[in-house]
């Protein structure tokens, strides 16, 4: 299963469903675009080191981008774009997750659940 960056930044906060449901998982990815949202979100160094170490301590596999992943980023983009919450990180996600074959684990299934090529796993803290 492919997890969206909103699970992981739970399991960063010591969200204990979250952490079970990415440890439940035997083998959990994270694209490589989530991997860079939460890079993004670090404030300094030490908090970068612990995302890294968060994600090889529960066993992460990153998916990177491939030219099959962008085109059909974009066709999310064009078809669903103007009419919903998607943006172009959430369209690579949600490409990642239907190129792979694997269902995605989000709490913002808002953002993706207008993607008939994915499935959603749907994540909530409490």
């Amino acid at each position: 299963m492919i997890f969206d960056s909103d699970v992981l930044i739970w399991v960063l906060r010591g969200n204990r469903r979250a952490a079970r449901m990415v440890d439940a998982d035997g083998a959990p990815c994270l694209s490589i675009v989530s991997y860079m949202e939460l890079l993004h979100g670090a404030r300094n160094r030490a908090e970068a080191r612990t995302i890294r170490d968060a994600l090889e301590q529960h066993g992460f596999q990153l998916l990177g981008l491939s030219e099959n992943i962008g085109h059909r980023a974009a066709m999310y983009m064009e078809q669903y774009g103007l009419a919903t919450a998607l943006d172009v990180a959430d369209a690579l996600i949600a490409a990642t997750a239907a190129e792979n074959a694997l269902p995605l684990a989000t709490g913002n299934q808002r953002h993706f659940g207008v993607i008939p090529d994915i499935e959603i796993v749907p994540f909530r803290p409490r």
